[in-house]
This record gives C-alpha cells, structure tokens and sequence, in this order.
C-alpha cells in the first residue's frame, strides 16, 4: 500500500492530503501537536516512531520556518520526503524539486526553475523560468515571480505579488542605461563583464564577455549607444542597417562565404525591437563580435591598403542591385560637398565661440574653394552621376582584417549606409589611407599625400568595382579623393569654430588640427591631380 505520512494537520495539511490522494496515496495520516482527528495517529515529535511503519512523509505546515524545520528533521530521520505537485499544476520537465517542496493547484513552473526544500508555490502562482526559490520561501496565492529572480529563504511573497527580477552586479557596466541595455539584449544574466571597445569618434561602444564552451570569459557581442546628436533618428539608422546586413548575407551565402565573419550580425531586443531606448531616450544596439579579427587605425603597409581596396570595391559591388532609394538618407545631405560648404560659412560667420581669430589662414584656404564644392554635385543633378548604396565614412579603421591572413573580413560601421556616390566613399578611402599621417598630426611637415598609395588603392578598388562603376563615375574618382578631404577639413574647422559640438575631442585645438592635416592634403592632391588621373587611366 502507498502510505503518506504527513506532519501537520491544519489547513495547509488537509490540502496536501487532498492532493496526495489525487497523486495515488492509499492511506495518508497525520502526525500534529493539537489536532485530535481520526487521521491523526501521534504527535510531530514522534516522527521518528513510526519511520519503521511509514517511509514517506513530508511537513506541510503553513508558517516557513516550521515547515522548512520538520522537514529537515525527516531528512534527518532518513525519510524519503518527496516534492509533491498537484495534478493540475504545470511543471516544466527541466524544472528541479528539492525534497519537501510543494506545487498546488493550477501552479506554473516554468523551465530551469529549481525550487528548493520546503518551498511553497501555492495555487494560482507563476514562476517564470531560470528563477530560484530558495529553501522555505513561500510563493502566495496568484503571485508571479518573473524570470531570472531568486525568492530569499523564508520569504513570503505576497498573495497577487509581482517580482521582478533581481539585478545582479555586471563588472565594468558603470551607469544604469548600460546595465539596462545589457538586460535589454538577454545578456544580464550570463555577462561576466563589459569594457569600452574601439576608437571610434561618434557612438559609445563595448565588449560584452561572455564565459564560452570551456566557461573562459570571452567577448561574443557588441553593444553601442547610438549618438542621437548625430543620428536623429535612430530607427531609420537601424532600418537601413538590418536591410543591408541581412541582404549582403545572402549574397555571401550565394557565394559560400562565411556568414559569421563576412558581414556584420546585428540582434534585436528581447521585445524584438531592433534598439533599446534607455529611460534618457538613448537608443542601444547589439551585434555579434567577430573573432579572430583586426582593425588598424593607420595604413602600416602598402598590403594593407590593398586589401580595404579590394574590401570596399566588393562591398560597393556586393550591393550593386540593391535599390538605393528604399533607404533612409539618416543624415540629409551628409556628402553634398555644396551644403557642407553653407554650413561652414554659417559657423564662421557666427563664431559663437569666438575662435574664428584662431584660424583665419584656414578659413580663407576654405572660401577659395568655394567653386570646387560644387563639381559633383551638379554631376549628381544632371544625372550624369548615379546614386548607389555607399557606406559613407570608408576609412580603413571601418574594415575588420583576419588576424591570421591580414586580408580584409568585412566593413564595420553602417550607421551612414545611405544612398550617395560611388566617388565620394572612393575619395574618403584616399584622404584617410593614402595619408603619410594621422588625420590630427600636429607636425604638418609629417602630413603628406602619398601617390604611391593613392595607385595601390586605384589598382585593388577597381579590380572588384571596375565592372560596376559607369564610365562617368571612374573620371569622377579623383575628384572624390580631393573634395572628400576638402569636405572632412572644413567640417572639423566648422566643429571648432562651433565649440566641437561634433567629433569627440581630446584637447580644446583638437579640431583645428584635425582641418590643417586635411587642407595639407588637399593642396597636395591639387597639386598631382594630373597625375591621379593618369594612373586611374592605368588600370580602366
């Protein structure tokens, strides 16, 4: 006969019985201190009377502490003290029941949930999946405990409670917004740590580390707040990113290529959101990191540059067919060198932090240029110059490189992914890569257009983009590399002279510098454009 004996014969304890009965029990009697039912056959301290009779029993006492002590007293005592769970309760197969612990009517428990000895999930109650109740804590009639929260031992959760989850510590998440993104993304509860990541000027970034197979803490995502400063509308941002992305994968997978290193992998939000908006309406969002990779700030070899040749010229080719007026211009009018030039007659006419007097030779380098800023432009709207889908900001350190191989993997940071001109990402490759420096080089005499690096570029850009591009759009590229840098210059100097509103700085000149390397290069294009024409004639 399968016998029950159950310490404990107040309400609490006539439920189990109940419920005991129901799960097969053939006789269930009772051991209590006051009770004087039939059923009831000694007192609580004779438990270990009848262990010899009864070899199943279990303490179903209402009060926590009560029932989590009787309980350790039959485990003690070398009971077997099962978990008992109501036929109408739903228990996930993969949920774990400590000894003593009880699940009423119509209870959820939903999976990796572990309920540990003595607990009480009473009916009507939810506990959501990967939460813990710890040993005689009591989950009230109609609560939900949500996912990922741990109940304290002896804790009642009260009768229609919502519990929400508990925050673990995540080291290096410093402020509220990134421990919300990191929980946003399903992160929270598995990150071991986060760090800033990469140089970049506009959005925050970091590393998120994550144990892997052989639990060492490695990076697996990226995470970056998207600066709304510059990216008014993020939505639109990610629109464009998600559309291209999932695009190029197919192309790769067309081509055989490897999905997880050949383009970037973004990921929505637990809510399926394509960014998190933080409680200051700062946007977050999350791709996977791509490991084994390199980004190099500077052109170190000729190779190098080569192969960002080769990686934006396929990149452009890659996205040959895909319409570019379905996409967002997410920053009006971001390369039309004739706008760039208004705004920065704008800033200088201002001077609202009174540091035109710091630049006039820069200033005036910029006005006699006045005519150059309309050359493609007015290409663009006699339609002699198609717009496709370029990316925008095409300098090397926005191309991830094998670390083994050193050739390029795929491009990085899309946010300006936006219908332009094939030129105008052709020119901003030139006037970052084919430079003797970097863009904010204090000693110009170190600043100096390299031709020899401007023909490498030339060479691997039109061996992948050769086919692509219309004749028109190849005489153009020359005018691409001297207007991209005219454009970059003056938008430092407009930065400056607007108080560095823009660009991330490190010093109050930071800017100022950043123009004079730019306008160095420029004067020297303009001075060897015959011979940049040449050598693209070379390799057409």
């Amino acid at each position: 006969m399968k016998s029950l004996l159950i310490l404990g014969a107040g309400g609490f304890g006539r439920m189990i019985k109940e419920t005991a009965l129901a799960l097969g029990y053939e006789e269930v009697l009772f051991l209590d201190d006051t009770a004087k039912d039939d059923d009831v056959i000694g007192r609580c301290c004779d438990y270990h009377l009848y262990h010899r009779d009864y070899s199943v029993a279990v303490a179903a006492f209402g009060n926590n502490k009560t029932r989590l002590f009787w309980t350790q007293k039959l485990l003690e005592e070398e009971y077997e003290v099962p978990a008992i769970v109501h036929p109408s309760a739903i228990v996930s197969p993969s949920v774990r029941l400590e000894p003593g612990c009880f699940i009423m009517q119509r209870a959820v428990v939903n999976m990796n949930t572990t309920i540990k000895m003595a607990a009480l999930i009473n009916s009507g109650a939810v506990v959501d999946h990967d939460s813990i109740v710890e040993e005689g804590a009591h989950v009230g009639l109609g609560s939900v405990v949500k996912a990922h929260c741990v109940i304290e031992p002896g804790r009642k959760v009260e009768a229609g409670e919502v519990i929400f989850s508990t925050r673990r510590t995540i080291e290096g998440a410093d402020s509220r917004s990134l421990e919300d993104a990191i929980y946003a993304f399903g992160f929270g509860d598995c990150c071991s740590y986060v760090k800033p990541f990469g140089e970049g000027h506009i959005n925050e970034t970091y590393a998120v580390y994550l144990p892997d197979e052989n639990g060492n803490d490695v990076p697996l995502f990226v995470l970056q707040r998207i600066n709304i400063n510059v990216f008014k509308n993020p939505d639109q941002v990610m629109e464009n990113i998600f559309g291209v992305t999932e695009y190029l994968r197919n192309i790769i997978r067309q081509d055989g290529g490897d999905l997880d290193r050949e383009s970037l992998s973004y990921i929505k939000t637990k809510s399926g959101d394509t960014y998190f908006e933080d409680e200051k309406g700062q946007p977050w969002r999350c791709l996977h990191y791509v490991p084994n990779s390199v980004c190099y700030q500077q052109v170190e070899r000729p190779e190098q540059f080569y192969q960002s040749a080769l990686s934006f010229g396929h990149f452009l080719k890659q996205l040959g067919d895909y319409p570019a007026d379905s996409l967002y211009e997410t920053i009006p009018q971001f390369h039309d060198t004739a706008k760039r030039f208004r705004d920065f007659e704008d800033a200088q006419r201002k001077d609202v932090k009174n540091r035109a007097r710091l630049c006039h030779p820069e200033i005036e380098f910029v006005l006699s240029r006045k005519a150059d800023c309309n050359v493609l432009m007015e290409q663009l709207e006699k339609g002699v110059l198609p717009l496709r889908v370029t990316h925008n900001d095409t300098k090397l350190n926005n191309i991830l490189f094998d670390k083994d191989t050193d050739q390029g993997l795929c491009i990085i940071d899309l946010d300006t992914i936006m219908p332009g001109l094939a030129c105008n990402d052709f020119g901003d490759s030139i006037r970052f890569g084919a430079s003797t420096a970097e863009e904010d080089e204090k000693d110009l005499d170190k600043v100096h257009f390299d031709i020899n690096l401007y023909e490498i570029y030339v060479k691997g850009y039109l061996e992948m983009a050769k086919d692509v591009l219309t004749p028109a759009e190849i005489e153009s590229l020359p005018w691409g590399a001297r207007l991209m840098t005219l454009e970059c210059g003056m938008r430092f100097l407009a930065d400056f002279l607007q108080g560095d509103v823009y660009f991330k700085t490190s010093y109050p000149e930071h800017n100022l510098v950043r123009a004079r390397t730019q306008f160095r290069l420029v004067k020297e294009m303009e001075e060897q454009f015959e011979k940049m024409h040449e050598i693209l004639k070379k390799y057409c």
